[in-house]
């Protein structure tokens, strides 16, 4: 799988640096650099790119405001934002527009080769297959998701999920297969879209609850094994429906 890349940055040499940097790497195809990012935003109107190695710190408009201009989520289908900069600081606005990496300057080609090999993995995990010329045989339903944990994609199989917490900005998954929660930066809501109604449902504004991991239920609450989660007003009458079919 080849990468269409472009390369974004103020300073010449930077930018000179990470073009030959994308130039050499096999599975990257260079098709622009641009001193601004604005300049780079009208040339991704002209053709598509999988990939912006982006500086942070620029005139007219910055790395982090571009990247939220593109940013379409984990399974959006914008172009990926791998940030390259001098302040470390800007790391954690880099999360928060789900960059794929963050590369500090100066840094070398074994740190640019280990992000854009990050690249290419994100790419074969979403990238849909072109269409087939006949109609296909319904596709089978998906039995996992995949949460941005960190820096990487982390697989979760549905079947482990045993509930769902909402905490602000992210997501705690909580597993039946491990004591530890993993821990996302997404909304109950976006994550509520990706599971199958049919599995799971929303009881309250903060937890979302596997459907086949109940053990025991009320009209106002569900069991889960040692851990009880209320359900709130707003989610009452869909449960209620649940709980008449469940009895």
């Amino acid at each position: 799988m080849i990468l269409n890349c472009i390369a974004v940055d103020d300073e010449p040499l930077a930018l000179g640096l990470i073009a030959t940097f994308i130039q050499q790497t096999p599975f990257l195809r260079l098709v622009g650099r641009f001193a601004s990012a604005v300049e780079a935003l009208r040339g991704m109107y002209e053709q598509p790119v999988d990939v912006v190695f982006l500086d942070i710190q620029m005139p007219d408009l910055s790395g982090i405001e571009l990247s939220r201009v593109l940013d379409k989520g984990a399974y959006g289908s914008g172009p990926r934002i791998i940030f390259t900069t001098a302040f470390s600081q800007y790391a954690l606005e880099g999360y928060k527009v789900a960059a794929l990496d963050y590369l500090v300057k100066p840094f070398n080609y074994a740190d640019f080769l280990k992000a854009a090999t990050k690249a290419q993995a994100y790419a074969e995990l979403t990238r849909k297959p072109a269409p087939a010329l006949a109609a296909p045989a319904a596709a089978p339903e998906e039995e996992y998701l995949f949460l941005k944990v960190e820096y990487q994609l982390v697989r979760i199989a549905f079947n482990d999920i045993l509930y769902i917490e909402g905490l602000k900005d992210y997501v705690k998954v909580h597993l039946e297969s491990s004591p530890k929660a993993v821990l996302s930066l997404t909304s109950l809501k976006a994550l509520e879209e990706k599971l199958p109604a049919r599995r799971f449902m929303r009881i309250h504004r903060s937890f979302i609850v596997a459907l086949d991991k109940i053990t025991a239920v009320s009209r106002n609450k569900v069991q889960l094994g040692d851990t009880n989660i209320a359900v709130s007003d707003q989610y009452k009458e869909a449960f209620n429906q649940f709980l008449n079919r469940w009895v």
